[in-house]
């Protein structure tokens, strides 16, 4: 019991950092590789402080790592298990489904 304990905080833990809309998309994003801050700023329309508040969120939960080349900084997941998840919501969310409009959310009949 204290193990099943110990694993769901650890879980709810790891759910917390993703929670945020924000730091979501950055995940969702780098789930096809590595991208530059600017890259992931364009991209997503989140603007340079805010994003690098969410990114530094992300780093010191070990969810992501960066590296330096010259003057731009890139940013790739460090943890197998937001690839995962992303996955899933991205399936539970983002997929079109047969039979459902993408836009509404309901069925096209």
């Amino acid at each position: 019991m204290a193990e099943l304990l110990e694993r769901a905080g650890e879980a709810s833990e790891f759910l917390k950092k993703l929670a945020n809309p924000n730091r979501l998309m950055i995940v969702c994003a780098l789930v096809d590789g590595e991208r530059s801050v600017r890259e992931l700023e364009d991209s997503l329309g989140i603007r340079q402080p805010g994003l690098s508040q969410q990114i530094a969120e992300l780093r010191e939960a070990g969810l992501i790592a960066g590296r330096k080349e010259s003057k731009s900084v890139f940013y790739r997941l460090a943890d197998e298990r937001v690839a995962a998840v992303v996955s899933l919501l991205y399936r539970m969310f983002c997929a079109p489904k047969a039979g459902m409009d993408p836009l509404r959310g309901n069925n096209n009949d």
